[in-house]
């Protein structure tokens, strides 16, 4: 194997990597079992194949791009581990030459870690607050569990502010029906926020079979952006109206809870509230300790392929979060009219701030020896695995030395911020 390094500018350094035939035999022959194990080859169980039987079958070719991965991870990290290069981020990686029997050539762009100067601690003022959870958020959580499960009475008056109505709406905009806009049977809890503002006060006051025409203001923020500052004409009529009757807050309240009294039901949320309002608490000290670092933090030029991969990250998770809310991103980005380029542009001051981030929590981690042991990171990985059992891609994933390297610096930014707050707050 041999490599060239080029020095390119916002530090940054392009690898190109050649790998003999030699060289890549081992993974060759390890791809080509991972075939055999999917692919049906007559004669012969999976993952038994002999390899001129795997390489007559599916072809050299296949092969060799089902080892690329693997040839390619090896080879890397032994060249960054050769030169000692300070990377941070993943590379941004392209094939040269892929064929069967000839070198392997690659490229690799990678980034190199830029210089931080850290502020002195003591410059960051931020303190701890106290937190108290009192009987008002006792009771007020109270009253969202009971009102979670109301007992519908069905009515023949007017609707109320405390009532549940169902109508058939339809929306336009300039005469034309909105994209989605349309509902047989849309309930609608008066005496809630809906995700249409004003709606519910345009019901108050009407009966069944009752039809109404309105128009309603969006506000400038809101999460539908096709609907973001529009004006929307509305058509409903009514269907059937429910009074809503709620349980009285008592020992068989909390007994439909699991609880054996209400004493014993106030005793959890006491403990749950206070819980979760430590760790929000915790989660505001520690942004606003990184906040400070990054405002007050002097850095050598941020390599541009950092940014791009933190942008990347954001983009996915943005998309997880479309798919847990049953979101298409093509939808998404036809509510929004923007285009993916324009998203990633949008990301460009999110994403240098995460990437500094990234550079004081390795620089603290540095400055004060912060490392993680293997017994540490064999605990994240066990952890992991009994969150996602018998998980194969999670198994075959645990294998790839960069996501080893991110579960490691997880672990590492912990500890680093366990020790930021020991600094700063004193502690």
């Amino acid at each position: 194997m041999q490599h060239e390094l080029k020095k390119l500018a916002k530090s940054q350094v392009e690898i190109r990597v050649t790998v003999t035939p030699e060289d890549y035999k081992k993974e060759v022959v390890a791809a080509a079992v991972r075939l055999s194990e999917r692919a049906a080859i007559k004669g012969f169980r999976p993952g038994k194949a002999p390899y001129d039987i795997v390489k007559q079958q599916l072809g050299e070719l296949k092969i060799m791009e089902e080892a690329l991965e693997k040839i390619v991870q090896h080879t890397f990290f032994t060249v960054v581990k050769e030169e000692k290069l300070d990377t941070i981020g993943m590379p941004q990686m392209s094939v040269e030459k892929l064929a069967p029997g000839n070198d392997l050539i690659y490229k690799a762009t990678v980034a190199l870690l830029p210089k931080v100067t850290l502020p002195d601690f003591k410059s960051i003022q931020i303190e701890k607050k106290n937190v108290e959870i009192g009987n008002k958020q006792i009771d007020e959580t109270l009253d969202n569990l009971r009102k979670m499960q109301p007992k519908e009475i069905l009515k023949n008056d007017v609707a109320t502010k405390d009532d549940k109505v169902i109508i058939k709406m339809e929306m336009f905009i300039d005469k034309v029906p909105v994209e989605g806009g349309q509902a047989d049977k849309h309930q609608v809890y008066l005496n809630e926020p809906h995700y249409i503002p004003g709606l519910a006060e345009q019901l108050v006051g009407l009966k069944k079979d009752d039809a109404k025409e309105f128009s309603l203001k969006f506000p400038q923020d809101h999460y539908q952006k096709h609907l973001a500052n529009r004006d929307v004409d509305f058509k409903i009529k009514v269907g059937d109206v429910f009074t809503l009757e709620y349980a009285e807050i008592d020992d068989a309240f909390a007994k439909n809870l699991g609880q054996e009294s209400l004493v014993k039901l106030k005793e959890l949320l006491m403990t749950n509230l206070t819980r979760e309002a430590e760790q929000k608490e915790d989660r505001r000290v520690e942004e606003g300790i990184l906040d400070a670092l990054i405002t007050q933090s002097q850095f050598d030029e941020i390599p541009q392929i950092l940014i791009d991969s933190e942008k990347r990250k954001m983009f996915y998770e943005l998309k997880n979060d479309l798919d847990r809310r049953g979101i298409a991103m093509e939808k998404y980005l036809l509510d929004i009219k923007k285009t993916e380029e324009q998203i990633f542009t949008d990301f460009e001051e999110g994403a240098t701030k995460r990437a500094k981030a990234a550079l004081i929590s390795r620089q603290v981690a540095k400055d004060n020896n912060i490392t993680v042991e293997k017994t540490e990171l064999d605990k994240e990985i066990a952890d992991i695995r009994t969150a996602y059992p018998d998980d194969k891609n999670v198994e075959e994933n645990l294998k790839r030395p960069e996501v080893l390297d991110t579960i490691a610096a997880t672990v590492q930014n912990r500890k680093v911020v366990k020790l930021l707050k020991e600094k700063v707050l004193g502690k």
